[in-house]
């Protein structure tokens, strides 16, 4: 056990790891990691109380397990052309030779090997085997790992399925040792410095740095081992400089020192990653909040050039009332003098001029002029609700291809669907609009209040009819004063007397007619466009509320994992100094 070599100091730096690996883990529980991650990070801290771990990778038929077998000496491992490893295959020091299962795709072998009293090998599935299982559960071990022996073959030195999987490797900061197998089969030693230098190259592009690099002849190695005299063909094997390497870089402190190092490198990966994930996720809900204030800026302007617009179309109802005014003060002056007696006593005719020359055709106008100011009202409701799916719609087009979500929890899922909620809630208001029941829902509403007012009973009669017969009532008290006049002596003082007075009651009644309509308009316009705005508020208020949400959270966990990443850069720092 790894804590029965520890100093002190290395001991406080364990204890620190922990805390920090454990902060880390809460992290991204929270943050709803994969499970995946979540396992490979619950690993890797167990893995701080176990021996070195030393994984072999390498492709199928590479000779990772002939150079294992090199490595102890004696053939633990079956060899062969054929896919020989297809489980992961643990060996450690037992009394005797041996083998069993320990989890699903592990085996464990047991040696009487003196370095496996110090460290653990693991024999891995070539990378490329016909087995995509196979790659699989190699790229899971390599997480576990103090140490990589990358092993390649001379006849067929990295490759591209070689390039890919060191690259994997790479993220995980692991210590990797590149390994050339098979040199036998090269005729010089320039033939071997050559592939020597070709991975160098590709490796120094690939990782940033040179790895050490051992060319080796597993086969020759072990056969020079098991005859116990063949000193030529071990130093032909050039086995012993990669043994020396593997002894000096294994030795107590540095053993300690890995894997002290080694979680942490997992730790950075995993918080690289979810920064990585988070910063996607936060760009997206920018986007969002962007489109929600595109939305919120919308409905204000919405609100502001209708208020702006209605103000102009009342202006042309209040018109037709100005010009009602002006022809019935008119037809006052013209009728009600002393030459037009014989008219002012003919009551139903004086009736019917007015109708015919004041009131005319204006409470047909009003109607018409009412009409479409409530259709104008309905038609722009309908057209925000389709302007807001439509911008909601393009928030779903412009992001489906977005990998977000898949690393774990059910962030893209909710966003999509509150998204799309919220889009078939625009529909739904569009599809079930029946602009002809608003416009009717609008114009009994304004012909109650103007009935109301005027006393006027409600039933099937349009505010035209209202409209008449609020106005022609005027005329009726008007030719009711005069016929009772027109029998004066005094007529030629009576006339202009009543004319002033019925002109004082066609403005009085013709204002409150003026101020109950506007009143009336004014009313329901203000109380639908608040109900439009309001209903479009409501429908957006979840997704609202999740990309606020969300944001917040996001925030959150970003700025714990940077502590957290920048504590476990303050401990490696101090393991390396050690």
């Amino acid at each position: 056990m790894l804590r029965r070599i520890l100093t002190n100091q290395q001991e406080e730096l364990l204890t620190d790891e922990r805390r920090w690996l454990s902060d880390l883990r809460v992290a991204l529980a929270r943050f709803e990691v994969t499970p995946d991650d979540q396992t490979t990070l619950d690993r890797s801290i167990r893995q701080l109380d176990e021996l070195f771990l030393l994984v072999v990778v390498g492709e199928f038929n590479a000779g990772k397990s002939a150079f294992i077998n090199a490595l102890l000496g004696q053939p633990v491992l079956e060899e062969g052309v054929t896919p020989t490893t297809t489980r992961i295959n643990l060996i450690k020091h037992g009394p005797t030779a041996g083998r069993t299962v320990a989890e699903s795709s592990v085996d464990v072998i047991t040696a009487p090997v003196d370095l496996l009293r110090e460290i653990n090998i693991v024999d891995t599935p070539g990378t490329n085997a016909i087995y995509r299982k196979h790659e699989t559960i190699t790229q899971e071990f390599v997480p576990r790992s103090d140490m990589v022996l990358f092993v390649t073959s001379a006849d067929r030195p990295f490759t591209e399925s070689e390039r890919a999987f060191l690259e994997r490797i790479r993220d995980w900061g692991k210590k990797v040792v590149l390994i050339v197998n098979k040199i036998d089969i090269l005729d010089t030693p320039e033939d071997v410095t050559r592939i020597e230098d070709f991975i160098a190259d590709n490796a120094r592009t690939l990782l940033g740095f040179t790895p050490e690099i051992f060319p080796v002849s597993a086969r020759q190695a072990l056969r020079a081992k098991l005859d116990g005299d063949s000193a030529d063909l071990l130093t032909a094997s050039r086995f012993e400089a990669l043994e020396r390497y593997i002894v000096a870089t294994l030795d107590e402190k540095e053993r300690v020192r890995l894997k002290l190092l080694n979680p942490l490198g997992v730790g950075a990966h995993l918080v690289d990653k979810y920064l990585a994930v988070i910063d996607e996720r936060l760009g997206l809900l920018k986007d969002d909040f962007a489109a929600i204030e595109d939305i919120e800026g919308q409905l204000a302007v919405y609100k502001e050039d209708m208020t702006r617009d209605f103000r102009y179309r009342l202006a042309d109802v209040e018109n037709v009332l100005h010009e009602f005014e002006n022809r019935g003060i008119e037809f006052f002056d013209e009728t009600m003098r002393l030459a037009r007696l014989l008219d002012l006593i003919n009551k139903s005719k004086l009736k019917a001029d007015f109708e015919r020359k004041v009131v005319a055709d204006a409470p047909r106008i009003i109607e018409q002029r009412v009409t479409e100011v409530i259709d104008w009202m309905v038609s722009s409701d309908l057209r925000q609700w389709q302007a807001v799916m439509d911008h909601l719609s393009r928030r779903q087009v412009e992001h489906a291809d977005r990998i977000v979500g898949q690393v774990g929890g059910s962030f893209d899922y909710d966003r999509a669907r509150l998204l799309d909620t919220v889009g078939r809630a625009a529909q739904r208001a569009i599809e079930s609009y029946d602009k002809e029941a608003e416009a009717t829902r609008l114009a009994e509403s304004v012909q109650m209040a103007v009935a109301g007012t005027a006393l006027v009973e409600v039933g099937a009669i349009g505010l035209g009819t209202i409209i008449t017969i609020i106005a022609t009532t005027t005329m009726a008290d008007v030719t009711g004063i005069l016929a009772a006049s027109a029998v004066a002596v005094l007529g030629l003082f009576v006339i202009p007397a009543r004319k002033r007075e019925a002109k004082k009651e066609l403005r009085e009644k013709i204002s409150t007619m003026r101020q109950q309509l506007m009143s009336t308009l004014t009313g329901q316009f203000d109380r639908e466009l608040e109900r439009s705005l309001h209903r479009i508020n409501e429908a957006v208020a979840p997704y609202t509320r999740f990309v606020r949400a969300e944001r917040d959270r996001l925030t959150e966990t970003r700025d714990e994992l940077t502590r957290i990443r920048e504590g476990l850069a303050r401990l490696e720092a101090q393991i390396e100094a050690m």
